[in-house]
């Protein structure tokens, strides 16, 4: 299906001509669009501390960043060619949330959060490269873009999307809000990194170096070979399989930030009289029969597992679906620990 949100275009043409390949300026994207947060609601939550927040502020050709929580007052009265910018706005506010849910037709593992900046006249980060896909959707006010040495003019609705490694410089031209929808693309040595800890916790080989009998050194400079080839044999010991992998990937991938904090769920609802709703924060991923939730892996089957698997596609499901299959405790420990939420219908 043809979409305004992508200029006309399948979200599988888009995918085949653009995406990780070049940019795309589409006009009126979101005709009309008026954003989903004010400026208060913006200061409210840089005010918190399981919130990422930053303001940027140009003097001259120099930038100086300074990291949240912020007092209110400060947000509020942004100095000229300012910038504020609020990390995760869609784990607080639910139009953000549904915002980001428009560009579900990317792997919800890719999907990251949505960035939203208020800029007064001049205000802006400055030139910079990102190493990961965005969409920048205009909220009220103007912005104007410089990518690859065309300019675009940005008005409320207007949407640009950026390949990783395209340099890119926007600067507000009103008091304006810009929305950033990010996208996940972990690096290769964090992953690497992470993957050895995973192992790590899941037995990797520990052993003591001993050298009983050692002689006296010759040359005591010399890197030791009873060293090198006990240090080669315990790394031969470590073993690691395609299910390994698989397993820490989806692990890896909802595993929320460490500033997340679930809120305990309140209430009674019956899970079968509902509609069951993810929370914002909640990250739910699947590989054939195992799930992932939030940095943790099980294994379902049959129609338990059908029934999470709509529920993660869509993040939301109708309840009496997930009780008919047999998830109704399963969906109620979530609701308490804050990780899904009972709404009536």
């Amino acid at each position: 299906m043809k979409s305004p949100l992508l200029g006309g275009l399948t979200a599988r043409d888009f995918l085949r001509r653009y995406w990780q390949k070049r940019p795309l300026f589409v006009r009126s994207a979101l005709p009309q669009f008026q954003g989903v947060v004010d400026a208060r609601t913006l200061s409210g939550l840089a005010a918190r501390d399981d919130v990422e927040s930053r303001i940027v502020e140009r003097r001259g050709r120099r930038r100086e960043t300074a990291h949240g929580p912020f007092s209110v007052a400060r947000s509020t009265s942004l100095k000229p060619n300012s910038t504020i910018l609020v990390n995760g706005v869609n784990h607080h506010v639910a139009a953000a949330d549904a915002l980001l849910q428009r560009f579900a037709f990317v792997p919800q593992a890719r999907l990251d959060d949505v960035m939203v900046s208020y800029a007064t006249p001049g205000g802006g980060v400055g030139p910079h490269i990102d190493r990961y896909d965005v969409f920048l959707l205009q909220g009220p006010g103007r912005r104007l873009w410089r990518v690859q040495g065309k300019r675009y003019l940005a008005h409320p609705g207007d949407l640009l999307y950026l390949p990783p490694g395209v340099r890119h410089d926007g600067v507000a031209l009103d008091r304006c809000f810009t929305y950033s929808i990010g996208f996940r693309a972990p690096r290769g040595t964090e992953l690497g990194a992470a993957f050895l800890d995973w192992l790590h916790e899941r037995g990797l080989p520990q052993a003591d170096y001993r050298d009983a009998g050692m002689k006296p050194a010759a040359r005591p400079g010399e890197l030791p070979k009873a060293m090198v080839s006990f240090a080669d044999a315990l790394l031969a010991r470590i073993r690691w399989s395609r299910s390994d992998v698989e397993r820490f990937v989806g692990e890896y991938l909802s595993e929320p930030k460490p500033h997340v904090v679930f809120s305990p769920g309140r209430g009674r609802r019956a899970c079968a009289s509902s509609i069951v709703r993810l929370d914002a924060k909640a990250r739910l991923l699947y590989r054939g029969r195992r799930f992932f939730l939030n940095g943790e892996s099980f294994e379902l089957s049959g129609k338990r597992a059908a029934g999470l698997r709509e529920l993660a596609d869509h993040r939301l499901a109708e309840g009496a679906r997930l009780a008919r299959v047999g998830l109704a405790s399963l969906i109620s420990r979530w609701q308490r620990l804050g990780y899904a939420h009972l709404e009536k219908k």
